[in-house]
């Protein structure tokens, strides 16, 4: 297997606040592979997108990164200058976030926005940066390139937003396009636009894909490897086939059984998790997932479990997997 273009070991990520020290990100440790599409899921406020600003040095204050490293080809970004991390995003490593309203300037036509990505990072003349840009909009099939490269924001729907902001994550080629729930606010239709055309770029391209989403479909839709984060730890990972098929960690089992599948019982019932996650201030004693787990054990107060194998490339944070839990416990419908 080819060398991790990415590493990510014990990276801590905290918010000092007034009313004391948010625990972010807390001990997160993953690599990614050249051309692999990873998944980073759970519940909104687990540290997810906390990652991914991390690992591109965006973290605002009162938030700090306190521990840990990244490693892109070999080289610790958090040594970096702020002058080196510059010239790295939007070019090595670039990132689509949620809204693209908010994030393309309203008074600048796409072409130009699309080509002010490639000025920054390369030594382009506006010819050839406008040609470029039309290439670009084609590749992520906005239909007549040639003459919508002058529109403005509004004149766009929602998904050809989100295509222009692709485009402009592709301009400089990265080796990595990090993408913050790109398809939230979509409808359904063109979530599925956008995420075939991301599968398809992927496989086009080869660029590294991390999608940062709380959409287990999305995931299953894209994905080839899958990160269940809660309160700010990984608690599972692994092959997304093998996690949708036998879920390991008691978040992870109750995620999926909390959303519809089509190779399931018409009649079976979605469950609830039921709770709130915990302050990340001051979080519970042990495994921080105990006061909503219904398979807990008295070891779970206690102890946090460390990340451990539980299968081929699979591993889990639990005293109790779920295989071992549903051998000895039948969980109550709802939780």
């Amino acid at each position: 297997m080819a060398a991790p273009i990415l590493q990510v070991k014990d990276l801590k990520t905290q918010f000092f606040t007034d009313d004391g020290v948010v625990k972010a990100v807390n001990g997160v440790s993953f690599d990614l592979y050249p051309g692999e599409t990873l998944g980073i899921v759970g519940e909104s406020g687990c540290g997810k997108s906390v990652t991914a600003l991390s690992i591109l040095r965006l973290v605002q204050e009162p938030g700090r990164i306190v521990n840990g490293q990244i490693l892109f080809k070999g080289d610790d970004l958090l040594e970096l200058s702020n002058e080196e991390m510059r010239e790295l995003r939007g070019k090595d490593i670039a990132m689509i976030f949620q809204d693209p309203l908010s994030s393309l300037n309203p008074v600048l036509k796409v072409g130009f926005q699309v080509e002010e990505a490639m000025f920054a990072h390369d030594r382009v003349n506006k010819k050839n940066a406008l040609s470029r840009a039309i290439e670009l909009l084609k590749q992520v099939r906005i239909p007549a390139a040639s003459s919508r490269v002058k529109d403005y924001p509004h004149q766009f729907s929602g998904g050809m937003r989100q295509r222009v902001m692709i485009a402009m994550g592709l301009a400089n080629k990265p080796s990595i396009l990090i993408a913050d729930e790109p398809t939230t606010a979509l409808d359904v239709t063109v979530q599925a636009q956008i995420l075939e055309l991301l599968r398809d770029l992927n496989r086009d391209t080869r660029t590294a894909i991390i999608m940062i989403t709380h959409n287990m479909g999305v995931v299953a839709g894209l994905c080839q490897r899958v990160i269940v984060m809660y309160a700010g730890q990984i608690v599972e990972e692994g092959p997304v086939h093998q996690i949708f098929h036998n879920p390991q960690h008691p978040y992870t089992w109750s995620l999926l059984r909390s959303i519809p599948r089509l190779d399931s019982d018409r009649h079976d019932r979605l469950l609830s998790i039921e709770g709130l996650p915990p302050d990340l201030i001051s979080p519970p004693r042990g495994c921080k997932f105990n006061p909503r787990c219904q398979f807990r054990i008295d070891r779970c107060l206690r102890e946090d479990p460390p990340l451990l194998d539980v299968g081929p490339d699979q591993r889990a944070a639990c005293w109790v997997t779920m295989d071992r839990a549903l051998k000895h416990k039948e969980p109550a419908v709802g939780g």
